[in-house]
């Protein structure tokens, strides 16, 4: 009987093994996909430019080059990369990329330039970002640097 039973809690333990490993094809525990990250146009102060869906000016740094992000660290708190969430937005005549930032995230480039927002637009439609330090410039429709200045004093920090 002592062997029986010895058996019996070995089947068990072997069972419970292999229900843990199983596959669960619930959704409990699968996460959503990221929505496709949005660009598009806006009529703005300085013409027609690039938002997000949210319609926030989208930014190019001068200090960056093609395919290569340079705003690291305290620059990302100030100007964070727009993400590509699970695929790349098109856009009518420009060119919409993703690239992979040193340190592994990815970011939307237009025009092969890395794109951020100002953390100082708080609403849709502003562009306090325009010329910021001489370097950061809206993007226009066409997937250009827009380097008109601003009107007023335009110093709103960097």
């Amino acid at each position: 009987m002592r062997r029986v039973a010895g058996v019996v809690g070995v089947v068990v333990l072997g069972l419970g093994a292999l229900t843990a490993c199983g596959d669960d094809d619930g959704a409990a525990g699968s996460a959503a996909p990221e929505a496709v990250a949005q660009l598009k146009t806006a009529d703005s102060g300085l013409g027609k430019i690039l938002v997000d869906g949210n319609g926030r000016t989208v930014y190019v740094f001068d200090k960056d080059t093609a395919g290569k992000s340079n705003c690291e660290a305290d620059c990302l708190a100030k100007w964070p990369a727009v993400a590509p969430g699970e695929g790349t937005p098109q856009l009518d005549g420009v060119e919409v990329t993703t690239i992979t930032r040193t340190d592994g995230g990815k970011q939307l480039a237009v025009g092969g330039l890395p794109v951020y927002l100002f953390a100082g637009d708080t609403k849709a439609g502003e562009t306090k970002g325009q010329a910021v330090g001489g370097v950061w410039w809206a993007v226009g429709a066409d997937g250009k640097k827009i380097t008109t200045q601003p009107s007023g004093d335009g110093n709103y920090g960097y």
